[in-house]
């Protein structure tokens, strides 16, 4: 078994950052009203810039695809390049396609040689997926590289247009014209952009970040979907797919937004991603003392601090002097946003030989975590 190592960080966020006041001219006026919703969400999740892959013409500029090269780009130089790669392994929730998949269609953009691929579907945990993959392949030694993304396109999926036959059938059936809550909560929410990380079986550089182990845990045969698209919710909590709905109904139901289950997220995401890091913490024996960053993906600043008391119920006491976030300057980039925070991390300069970092990320689609721990070399 080898040892294996963040050795490279890279980003890439599309466009300039879009203001709070700029997002309903981008994404557009439903029913060509303001949103009541938009104010009271972003108060809450106290996010102040993001990124969209559309321009503020309304022009698309950017592929999930070409998001995720940008970001692998970032890890090339005359010591690594396009053809050292080993393993490509990708996580996003939002592929441009159903397939082929994410991995293929950005390993096509890389121009360089056959390679090992691997796509990771889900939500948030897609990205770290991805990254356990890329893990194991070079602790077990199938590989002495991997490449790791997780990326996100989902400001296409939150324009306007994409509920207008929803709206029309509404008027026509004599309805109160406003799309649910439900569809509506995440278009003040989500953002794009892609990171990427380079895993080797030997540290580089003066910073390399070594991967001691990484946990998942998935409540799915407790809970019902939390956070979906594709389909809808059914009185049962049961999800009817978009193959069994006729085509028509796909526009008239906004069959193919994403939508969240707010209440059922409140009640349970803190409670089941504390229990998580607790139970990772104590399989490999980790004092949260320890612990020098705790890196977690929250999606609002909302859940800050409801995960801070959630983890001292569970006897993890991580003051929050030691969070490191970046929310409010990037958005909630789903899959891609703990690549992010530890791009930001890897490359400020604050880190210091021997520290402990603690990647702790929720999925709320069916209720699924995954905890990371690495240290500083």
């Amino acid at each position: 078994m080898f040892d294996v190592y963040i050795t490279r960080a890279g980003k890439y966020l599309p466009n300039e950052p879009v203001s709070n006041d700029d997002m309903e001219g981008i994404l557009g006026l439903i029913n060509e009203t303001t949103s009541k919703a938009r104010r009271i969400v972003l108060r809450n999740n106290g996010i102040t810039n993001r990124y969209y892959a559309v321009d503020k013409q309304g022009n698309i500029t950017h592929n999930n695809a070409q998001l995720t090269h940008n970001a692998i780009k970032e890890l090339y130089d005359e010591d690594f390049t396009k053809n050292d790669v080993e393993l490509l392994s990708c996580g996003t929730a939002s592929p441009d396609n159903l397939f082929p998949s994410h991995a293929a269609m950005v390993h096509g953009l890389m121009d360089n040689r056959p390679i090992e691929l691997n796509a990771s579907s889900g939500v948030c945990c897609a990205g770290m997926n991805a990254l356990k993959y890329g893990f194991l392949s070079v602790r077990s030694g199938n590989t002495k590289n991997a490449v790791c993304t997780g990326s996100e396109r989902s400001a296409t999926w939150m324009l306007a247009n994409k509920f207008n036959n929803e709206i029309i059938n509404l008027k026509s059936l004599e309805e109160q014209p406003v799309i649910a809550f439900k569809k509506e909560f995440l278009r003040w929410m989500l953002s794009d952009g892609a990171g990427a990380l380079l895993l080797e079986d030997k540290p580089r550089g003066e910073i390399s970040l070594k991967i001691e182990w990484m946990e998942s845990y998935s409540y799915a045969h407790e809970y019902e979907a939390c956070m979906y698209a594709g389909g809808d919710k059914l009185e049962d909590g049961s999800l009817k797919p978009w193959q069994d709905y006729d085509a028509e109904e796909w526009l008239k139901q906004s069959i193919f937004s994403v939508k969240q289950d707010v209440k059922l997220l409140d009640e349970h995401v803190m409670r089941l991603g504390s229990l998580s890091t607790k139970n990772a913490l104590d399989k490999h024996g980790v004092n949260p003392a320890d612990v020098d960053y705790l890196l977690p993906h929250v999606s609002s600043n909302f859940f800050g601090g409801k995960l801070y008391q959630a983890l001292l119920a569970n006897g993890v006491d991580i003051p929050e002097e030691k969070w490191f976030l970046n929310l409010s300057r990037v958005g909630n980039v789903g899959a891609a946003s703990i690549y992010l925070m530890v791009e930001e991390l890897m490359n400020s300069g604050k880190l210091k030989k021997g520290e402990k970092l603690l990647l702790v990320v929720p999925e709320s689609g069916r209720f699924t975590y995954s905890i990371a721990y690495l240290t500083v070399c």
